[in-house]
């Protein structure tokens, strides 16, 4: 089957902003580095650096004067299949006969940055500008892997420019709201059989740009606690780009994608002159993502269909932080992450399933108004099963079954400074 490969090539920005998926099936937490100490719990309530304007833009009002945040994540999953009864069925020898290997590793290192700046224009008025990834995936299977007719390598890059402004109402509440510029590029390969012991590549590129907005308000119910929550639109996409098989066909294609909206509830507390506390609650609505339908965009024919029967997803996250002295804190934490697909739509593409999050991190401050935010979480994840068919009409199917090894690591760094 195609591959569901999104690759992003920003023109705007400081480099190709890539992910490997850390959160359930393609979403990218690790929108600043200093949150992954903790879990990112308490994301929409902490609010101290800039990186606020992704999860909360209304925690701008807890920053003074100009602040800037910049910050580079390592994303390392591992998935390793094993085969446990693939084959194939119909008229073509290579799918009566389908073998091959595991495919290896088809996890990878990749890279996740963002920036942020935030401006305090008065006591009630702030304004920021991010940079950042909220989307990604990359995988990739050896050529002759068993599995080569459903996918060969998947990527998934995304750019969001997000402009924000918050606004304190009072000593207790504070609003935010922010504006998404968003661009996906989609690529999706495969291998397809074309004539008795002959494959051929097939290919489906696309990209496309999406506006959507977040919001966000925090409360201040004691110099102690704060209660955040926050909101970020699904973004519509139509996918537009070609469809081709390699020596046989290239015909324009178009798909539209509607990747989901989230919505967090996160607590943080003082809990004494050394700890801090943080939980966070966040629902994605990953149902969103069911069935992606490739159009023929010459003639509006549907040429190809994937079915991701995805539903909508949960994560739970705890975290502490303690002050060591004026100029170290260390941080760790905990989180379960929920998948949105199910053994019978899993996909090779996106071999996800539940997880679990072990955390642990630091910051450093080497001088006032500096921070350098560190932090390291594997991702620990149930097997996750598959059993997928590809249909490829007369002249057969190529039958996936088995299942995977999965696992990931995630390294940030982040630097902050205040002016």
């Amino acid at each position: 089957m195609p591959k569901t490969t999104m690759r992003l090539l920003p023109a705007l920005l400081l480099g190709a902003f890539a992910g490997s998926a850390s959160a359930a099936a393609f979403q990218l937490w690790e929108q600043n580095a200093s949150g992954i100490g903790t879990s990112f719990a308490g994301s929409a309530a902490v609010a101290d650096n800039a990186g606020t304007i992704f999860f909360n833009p209304a925690g701008m009002t807890q920053l003074p004067g100009v602040q800037v945040s910049l910050g580079m994540s390592g994303v390392r999953p591992i998935f390793k299949f094993r085969d446990q009864g693939s084959g194939g069925t119909g008229i073509l020898p290579q799918l009566t006969g389908l073998a091959g290997g595991n495919g290896g590793d088809a996890g990878s290192w990749s890279a996740v940055p963002n920036a942020y700046m935030s401006w305090q224009l008065s006591p009630q008025w702030s304004a920021g500008l991010g940079l950042s990834s909220p989307f990604g995936l990359s995988t990739e299977y050896e050529n002759d892997w068993i599995g080569r007719y459903h996918s060969l390598k998947a990527e998934i890059r995304t750019v969001n420019l997000n402009p924000s402004l918050a606004y304190k109402l009072s000593d207790k509440v504070s609003l935010g709201f922010g504006i998404n510029y968003q661009r996906i590029d989609a690529e999706m390969t495969n291998m397809v059989p074309v004539a008795a012991g002959v494959d051929a590549l097939s290919r489906l590129k696309g990209d496309d740009t999406a506006w959507g907005w977040n919001a966000g308000a925090l409360f201040t119910l004691s110099p102690a606690m704060r209660v955040g929550v926050s909101y970020r639109s699904a973004m519509d996409y139509k996918l537009e780009g070609n469809q081709t098989v390699e020596g046989v066909a290239s015909i324009p294609a178009s798909a539209k994608l509607k990747l989901p909206d989230t919505f967090i509830l996160s607590v943080w507390q003082q809990v004494s002159d050394r700890w801090e506390a943080m939980g966070d609650l966040s629902y994605t609505n990953w149902s969103t993502v069911n069935r992606l339908n490739v159009m023929n965009r010459n003639t509006g024919v549907q040429i190809g269909s994937e079915k991701f029967g995805y539903g909508d997803s949960w994560r739970f996250a705890w975290g502490a932080a303690y002050k060591v002295n004026d100029a170290w804190k260390t941080k760790f934490g905990i989180a379960y992450d929920r998948t949105p697909t199910t053994d019978a739509d899993r996909s090779a593409r996106v071999p996800d399933n539940d997880r679990v999050w072990l955390s642990v991190g630091g910051q450093w401050k080497p001088s006032k108004g500096a921070a350098v935010d560190f932090g390291y979480a594997y991702l620990y994840l149930k097997d996750p099963a598959i059993n997928q068919a590809k249909d490829f009409g007369a002249a057969g199917t190529a039958n996936l079954r088995g299942h995977y090894s999965d696992s990931a690591h995630v390294l940030g760094v982040q630097y902050s400074q205040g002016f």
